[in-house]
């Protein structure tokens, strides 16, 4: 990719267009916050100057509902080849496209799952998505060169692909980031006006908790809206599991035996849930999942190579369960592990082989092969 264009200098739009500098693309910046642009400019982000020409690959890093309108009048003018965007909600920005007059098939959506608490354009990193799942949500419409654009977008910003459906994404996002944020910003309002001798002996779990309620009311509220029927699904059962914990420490007071017995085996039970669900996500990098073996392909450091692995990989027909990057600008080539199923990594070993992929190892469990 040589060339791109990034709508919208906050900090998810100004990362990607540092990222993408560093890596040698000529940016392009927009923002009806000229501030904001000029500020993100001055960073070395890009520059305010209109192309001369399409660019290659054009990044909406605006709030999804404005996903529709700003897409038709991009594409109206004429900005890019291929378009994306950032947003973290997907489903009803791909249902409001074709509303808005823009073309479905010249679009993929996106997700970097990477943010902080701080906004704007000084709260961004180039290093922001290294190592980060980067969700990517084409429709039946999307171009095969605009799903290689995106690939190619995540690999330049160091991220780690994956393919999903919007519904199933926007679900996904509810239970892991959306509802934990309310619930987060639910338990810092009780600070609000909470005694100070309370606050003063708060410890470093309750700051882990609600860090994230530092982020901007505007930007989540928009989000919220765009996902509101997911969100209040994961949070109905929050409500059954916290209706059950207080019903179970009041219990714990009784004079009957059996209730406080009762009370205990339920606050048990939901102690070890929770262990259980927290396993799930503490898993040492690199470490497999059980049932599955991490493919090791080595990627030459060129435009489009990891599409064109993914495409190989496709055509296949073995499935991806997850996927590591690991690489340094300065070396011709990166590392890329593909996670799969134990009984398919010799048969993808076999063809990604015959086709030319260096596997750099093997006889390791993954890759031995006859």
């Amino acid at each position: 990719m040589r060339t791109a264009a990034v709508i919208g200098t906050g900090l998810i739009g100004t990362s990607v267009a540092l990222a993408l500098t560093r890596r040698g693309v000529t940016v392009y910046l927009d923002d009806a916050d000229t501030t904001a642009a000029a500020t993100a400019e001055a960073m070395g982000a890009g520059s305010m100057a209109a192309p001369e020409s399409p660019v290659e690959l054009a990044v909406l890093a605006v709030p999804p509902a404005h996903i529709g309108s700003v897409l038709a009048r991009v594409q109206g003018r004429g900005l890019a080849h291929a378009y994306t965007d950032v947003a973290s909600v997907k489903a009803r920005p791909h249902h409001e496209i074709q509303s808005a007059g823009a073309d479905p098939a010249g679009y993929i959506g996106g997700h970097p799952l990477a943010g902080g608490e701080r906004s704007g354009p000084l709260a961004a990193s180039a290093d922001l998505f290294e190592g980060r799942l980067w969700v990517l949500t084409p429709s039946a419409h999307t171009e095969r060169l605009v799903l290689n654009r995106a690939l190619e977008l995540v690999s330049l910003c160091s991220g780690v692909p994956v393919i999903m459906d919007t519904v199933a994404h926007d679900r996904a996002v509810a239970l892991t980031s959306h509802a934990p944020h309310l619930i987060a910003t639910i338990m810092a309002a009780r600070l609000e006006n909470a005694a100070d001798e309370s606050v003063r002996v708060s410890g470093q779990g309750l700051r882990d908790v609600i860090r994230i309620a530092a982020g901007d009311p505007s930007l989540w509220r928009d989000i919220l809206d765009a996902n509101a029927d997911a969100v209040a699904d994961v949070l109905d059962t929050y409500a059954a599991d916290l209706g059950g914990a207080v019903t179970a420490l009041r219990a714990l007071g009784s004079a009957d035996e059996t209730r406080r017995k009762q009370a205990g085996a339920d606050l048990d039970d939901l102690l070890r849930r929770g262990n259980r669900g927290h396993a799930r996500l503490v898993r040492k990098p690199g470490a497999a999942a059980a049932g599955f073996l991490p493919v090791p392909v080595m990627i030459p450091d060129q435009p489009g190579a990891l599409a064109e692995l993914f495409t190989a990989v496709g055509e296949t027909g073995v499935n991806i369960e997850d996927v590591r990057i690991e690489h340094s600008p300065d070396r011709p080539r990166g590392l890329v592990e593909l996670l799969v199923e134990k009984a398919s990594a010799p048969q993808l070993c076999r063809l990604l082989d015959a086709a030319g992929w260096t596997l750099p190892d093997k006889n390791s469990a993954a890759v031995n092969y006859p």
